[in-house]
């Protein structure tokens, strides 16, 4: 996909009578990278750099819209394969063991998420991220929508990620998302004990033939599951997760509640704010009573 880019814009840039120079000094980069985007070697462009030749080229988002392929070349085969599928499945069905799925996480919980643990080269790097994942998400709105159902592990309530405003906001987003008729959201419990996909998170895709596919995802890899036996072996796994989770109504509960933990602890100070708090204090009442002391003190010495 890098290598039809660089040819849209190679082409782009000849019908505009433009120079690699010439382009270079529109979009604000040396010459050299707008040969490396046109040879597709090198780093990949950016999105604010995609949007710069569009502008520079009158290409109307054409550069634009073929930029997230390009971007999906970083991930491994097997994540992108991944996202290929997701991108025509009729039916998600996932467990998540430790975060919010990227498909209803918000804006500012997909930042926080994607800050941690990753070696980015610059916060344009990590801006592209979190852009990839909200257009992802234009899939729960658009016609041919899949319908989506998601079990929570009550740890992702827990975890109070990106703080919590954050968080308060991520719950919203959620009870948000489980009152539309194509998306279910349910919780298991901490008290349901172990279970056959712990550590781990599972997707289980419905294409539009019919076929499955499983995908389970730890912190530092993923593996894209294909063949219908062991398929088959996670949606079972999946399907008794579904079972022994809360009914919706209870995990809709169970998400406003942690929601309402998190208003409050938004407004309780902070151990540094407490502990200046009780410093003052401490300080105030030793006062009072060093000049109560000195009253009681002159009492005295006048009644003598």
């Amino acid at each position: 996909m890098a290598t039809l880019f660089g040819a849209r814009v190679r082409r782009l840039r000849t019908a505009a009578g433009l120079t690699q120079a010439q382009l270079g000094e529109l979009t604000h980069v040396v010459s050299t990278r707008i040969t490396q985007i046109e040879r597709a070697s090198g780093a990949k462009p950016t999105l604010e750099l995609a949007r710069a030749l569009d502008a520079a080229l009158g290409a109307e988002e054409l550069l634009v819209e073929l930029w997230p392929y390009v971007y999906r070349e970083a991930f491994p085969d097997w994540s992108r394969a991944f996202i290929a599928h997701s991108e025509r499945a009729v039916s998600v069905r996932q467990y998540a063991a430790h975060l919010v799925p990227g498909l209803l996480q918000t804006e500012e919980y997909a930042r926080a998420v994607l800050s941690l643990g990753m070696t980015l080269g610059s916060a344009e790097q990590l801006e592209e991220r979190v852009a990839a994942r909200m257009g992802r998400q234009e899939r729960l709105t658009a016609p041919g929508r899949p319908e989506l159902w998601v079990v929570l592990d009550e740890a992702v309530l827990k975890r109070p990620i990106g703080g919590d405003d954050v968080m308060r906001a991520q719950l919203e987003r959620l009870v948000e998302v489980a009152a539309e008729p194509h998306i279910r959201v349910q919780v298991f419990p901490f008290e349901q004990g172990g279970h056959d996909a712990l550590g781990g998170s599972l997707s289980v895709l419905t294409l539009p033939d019919g076929s499955e596919v499983a995908y389970t995802e730890g912190a530092h890899y993923g593996q894209l599951v294909e063949e219908p036996a062991e398929v088959r072996h996670f949606s079972g796994i999946y399907d008794r997760l579904r079972a022994d989770a809360l009914p919706t109504v209870m995990s809709l509960d169970m998400i406003r509640s942690a929601m309402e933990g998190y208003n409050r602890e938004a407004n309780v100070p902070s151990r540094s704010e407490r502990r200046r708090v009780a410093q003052e204090q401490l300080q105030q009442s030793g006062g009072r009573r060093l000049r109560g002391g000195r009253r009681r003190g002159h009492g005295r010495r006048a009644r003598s």
